[in-house]
């Protein structure tokens, strides 16, 4: 199960479980990164 996501600006997102991860992560692009639209498996990719 992947619950960390290191985000190129420097941000490291955790969740307690993917679901939780994805939704941080979905979070953390609407307000740092407007312009950015990933899907959840692209955001599960890139966690670890």
């Amino acid at each position: 199960m992947k619950t960390r996501l290191n985000c190129p600006c420097g941000e490291h997102i955790r969740g307690e479980d993917e679901n939780d991860l994805v939704e941080r992560t979905l979070a953390h692009l609407a307000e740092r990164h407007p312009t950015h639209d990933y899907t959840r498996d692209e955001i599960l990719f890139i966690a670890h």
